[in-house]
């Protein structure tokens, strides 16, 4: 009897503690997150308490990716979701507003602090150096977006370039307003590095409040991971830093942030998204810029077509580099981010020292 009373006692024992350990599992906090370099931030943070659930997997658009029944269930659940904005992945408003309303959202391009810049239509880029800095430029890219027409004292226009422009500018807003970019800013915040970091500090505030019982462990993780953007942020710094006036053309305007915070100088994209085809005239004109400007350096990502890459470096001679500013060929989790940073860097350094 006293064994068998032992052993009740050691099953209740047991049993409590099972209990206790579910609770504090239960408690840690369900984050749904939108793309590879959103999750590696978070991930980072959440090391050593729970993992996020990534909805755009590796290699989709996340401009059109159609939501996974894992994905639907992981919204219903979740307590946190983090995003880029709307301006990224437009489907998923109406997603976590029908699937998620119980869950708190941290749209990371609202955050204060965080650089934003004004889309760019143009196939080719104005090429002096960018200032740097990281305010809210959220009301000079209105101004900027609103005084789009620059065209107005060239009166030797005549009625049909008028009117081509007034097209091209509609298909433009047209093109901005059906993936989510219908306030004129550039989604690809991710790529500066300065924005990085402004976001760890966010998300790592939110989940302090969210799960105070973890707040050491992500305090800690928040050091480090501050720690691993920096070091990555100054090793592109000082590779890039030889080539800042050599210029480049990419496949799609994506990379505005990276420019910008590393003071190198892109002087057009073949396409304004990687959603749409360039017509032409943008083809035309992206020669041009590629052939006045004796660009040497096209780069170029996975899935844009090599075709219209060729088409615009084959009477310039251009070498052809893949970037991939979504990290799909890195390891996930919470190296991705500052991995992604020292690759494009790497990759960029190369061509643009093979150029120079």
């Amino acid at each position: 009897m006293r064994r068998l009373s032992r052993l009740s006692s050691l099953f209740v024992a047991v049993s409590v503690m099972v209990g206790i350990t579910g609770a504090a599992r239960a408690e840690a906090p369900r984050i749904v997150t939108d793309v590879a370099p959103v999750t590696s931030l978070v991930a980072a943070l959440t090391d050593g308490v729970s993992r996020p659930h990534q909805l755009v997997p590796q290699g989709a658009s996340p401009h059109d990716t159609r939501l996974k029944p894992s994905g639907a269930a992981a919204l219903t659940q979740a307590d946190m979701i983090v995003q880029v904005g709307a301006g990224l992945t437009p489907w998923l408003t109406d997603a976590r507003e029908t699937l998620g309303a119980g869950a708190d959202v941290l749209v990371l391009m609202d955050v204060a602090g965080t650089t934003r810049w004004p889309l760019r239509r143009e196939a080719g880029f104005e090429t002096a150096h960018h200032d740097h800095g990281h305010e809210d430029h959220h009301d000079e890219a209105h101004v900027e977006d609103d005084g789009h027409d620059t065209h107005d004292t060239h009166d030797e226009h005549d009625d049909h370039a008028d009117h081509a422009e007034h097209d091209a500018h509609d298909h433009a807003e047209e093109h901005e307003e059906a993936h989510g970019h219908a306030d004129g800013i550039d989604p690809h915040g991710w790529l500066d590095p300065g924005n990085g970091l402004i976001w760890l500090e966010a998300i790592a505030a939110e989940l302090t409040a969210r799960d105070p019982g973890n707040a050491d462990v992500y305090k800690a993780n928040l050091a480090r991971a501050r720690a691993a953007v920096m070091q990555a942020r100054d090793a592109a710094r000082a590779g890039l830093g030889p080539y800042r006036d050599v210029g480049f053309v990419v496949s799609h305007d994506a990379y505005q942030y990276f420019e910008r915070a590393f003071d190198v100088t892109a002087a057009g994209a073949i396409a304004m998204s990687d959603a749409q085809a360039p017509g032409p005239a943008r083809l035309g004109e992206i020669r041009e810029v590629v052939k006045e400007g004796r660009i040497r350096c096209i780069f170029v990502e996975p899935a844009f077509s090599a075709r219209l890459a060729e088409t615009v470096a084959e009477a310039s001679g251009a070498e052809l580099v893949a970037l991939d500013p979504m990290g799909v060929e890195l390891a996930p989790g919470p190296d991705l981010y500052p991995a992604l940073i020292r690759d494009i860097a790497t990759r960029m350094a190369g061509c643009l020292g093979r150029a120079s």
